[in-house]
């Protein structure tokens, strides 16, 4: 191999590069190599071009993850006492902006395009009449695709929707979670009790249209539910 090509080759796998970059030299180097090793480095690349060393701006390139003060230091002074060079310095980094919050906007869309592929429903959902005396139990929201009969019981940690008539007792939000309703599409139940709040006795509804109880000032109120548009309101969904 010829003297030049042993050269080109050498530069190629030095851990060592220079290059202009404006009025400065531009040296990318390895931060991991040992001080001696950079130096002897250093030494050949500089020493190809002394003439442009001289007075030279030098900035010094270790990468995007640390600053090495310390190593910056001991590099420009031994290539300002050894080459003349003018001043040495670091690389400036460049700053990460800072993250902003997620807007409504973000946060609506992200919900409708993914959140709800990887939700778990926790949801009892059953089918068919509930008869007097049968009690119906659920941990969270329960859903009875049917009627609940006067003498049966029904009784959620959640919210309770009758896709029926409602005649029976219905018991939600155990132990005490206020903010539960309970909702059918024939409203005549003989008791509702949400939370730690009783109603009783509630009067049956004139017209045939859903109805939902919910707390209010710690009464149970009962509404109609498209009047009152209870969730229809939220900006964007939420699990509930």
């Amino acid at each position: 191999m010829k003297k030049d090509q042993q050269d080109n080759h050498l530069i190629q796998k030095s851990p060592v590069r220079l290059k202009g970059m404006g009025d400065s030299l531009c040296v990318t180097l390895d931060p991991a190599l040992p001080v001696d090793a950079l130096q002897k480095e250093l030494s050949i690349l500089f020493k190809r071009c002394a003439t442009l060393a001289v007075n030279a701006k030098v900035i010094l390139d270790t990468g995007e993850k640390e600053c090495y003060e310390e190593l910056i230091e001991s590099l420009g002074s031994f290539l300002k006492s050894t080459f003349g060079v003018g001043s040495v310095s670091a690389m400036l980094k460049k700053k990460r902006l800072p993250e902003l919050p997620d807007s409504e906007e973000d946060i609506r869309k992200r919900d409708v395009e993914d959140a709800w592929r990887h939700y778990r429903s926790e949801v009892l959902m059953l089918m068919g009449r509930v008869r007097s005396g049968q009690k119906v139990t659920a941990g969270n929201h329960l859903l009875i695709l049917g009627d609940v009969n006067p003498g049966a019981e029904v009784w959620a940690g959640g919210d309770i929707l009758i896709m029926g008539s409602l005649r029976g007792t219905a018991v939600a939000g155990q132990p005490e979670n206020e903010k539960a309703i309970v909702l059918a599409l024939d409203f005549q139940p003989t008791q509702i009790q949400i939370g730690g709040i009783v109603g009783a006795g509630l009067p049956p509804s004139s017209k045939k249209q859903v109805e939902f109880a919910h707390v209010e000032n710690d009464t149970i109120v009962v509404e109609a539910y498209l009047d009152a548009n209870a969730f229809g309101r939220l900006p964007w969904l939420q699990v509930r």
